[in-house]
């Protein structure tokens, strides 16, 4: 029996990355990135305007400034702004390069085409100027980051339509026990609901993992061998429940010998779920947990 320490530190050392595939970003929720990202645009592009208002080229001697156009978010107009002059704009709107000030529109007085102001007014401001938020070449998202809807909306928002991700695991639970039978039917003496598949399917959810292959296996070692071996070759992630103590009918434990899955460690020092296995087959990552449904979805959480 070992320690918690002790079992994820040897989890963390025989854990097998995915390999690396190319992916949508709409469709990398739930995937995790492969390789850096870097911007391949400045965020903002352009100049922007942080405010709806007035955009001038501010000359702290002049007090009012002739209106010689207007500049709507999207619009590829291009102003040259002389001393004196201002063009009306919107927030997220190009500003015009000559520009060097956007006045709020609840700050300015508009009279017969020219505007004036109602308060001090400082060089610069309601500006966003490019590349403030982002420059192009600037690291977007380290490898390693589970994509969730902020990091998509991000580089989708520069533009980034692939990206690089690990392949998400193909995985399989199996369920063990003669008592479980399914949610639905009558329960006869001596019988139980199975829960833990639909738990550990639940929890394989929350961490993007919803392509999961389910099986069930009496208390029969032949068959717990069968069921194991069908599944074994194909996916990535084996996960058992049940079964895995020292009882008369626990099979996994013998099973998973017999199928040459080598044992990183059987029992930890916890409670619940001590009788908790990790093994590995090549690059097969293999747990066998316990049958308690507390037992099983706090071992999920902390080492799966």
């Amino acid at each position: 029996m070992i320690s918690v320490e002790a079992a994820l530190k040897i989890v963390e050392e025989n854990t097998t990355k995915g390999s690396i595939r190319a992916i949508s970003t709409i469709d990398a929720l739930g995937y995790t990135l492969a390789k850096d990202v870097y911007s391949p645009i400045d965020m903002p592009s352009f100049p922007q305007s942080a405010m709806d208002g007035y955009a001038i080229n501010y000359d702290d001697s002049i007090k009012e400034y002739k209106l010689i156009g207007e500049q709507a978010a999207g619009s590829s107009l291009k102003f040259d702004i002389h001393k004196g002059e201002a063009v009306r704009i919107f927030t997220g709107a190009a500003v015009p390069i000559t520009a060097t000030t956007v006045i709020r529109q609840e700050d300015v007085i508009r009279t017969n085409g020219s505007i004036s102001f109602t308060t001090a007014i400082k060089q610069g401001i309601n500006i966003r100027s490019q590349g403030e938020q982002i420059k192009v070449g600037e690291s977007v998202l380290k490898k390693g980051t589970l994509l969730g809807a902020p990091g998509i909306g991000y580089l989708a928002t520069l533009g980034i339509t692939d990206i690089e991700v690990y392949s998400k695991p193909k995985t399989a639970v199996i369920t063990t026990g003669d008592e479980l039978v399914k949610a639905g039917t009558e329960l006869k003496y001596g019988q139980i609901y199975e829960s833990n598949s639909i738990m550990l399917d639940a929890a394989l959810q929350e961490k993007g993992i919803s392509d999961v292959i389910h099986k069930k296996v009496p208390d029969n070692y032949e068959m717990t061998i069968e069921t194991i071996k069908s599944v074994l070759n194909e996916n990535d992630f084996i996960i058992i429940s049940g079964g895995i103590s020292v009882g008369d009918y626990d099979f996994v434990g013998k099973a998973l010998k017999e199928l040459g899955v080598v044992e990183c460690f059987y029992k930890v020092n916890q409670k619940p779920g001590k009788p908790l296995f990790f093994g590995k087959k090549g690059d097969k990552m293999i747990f066998a947990l316990p049958g308690n449904p507390a037992a099983a979805l706090s071992s999920f959480y902390i080492y799966i």
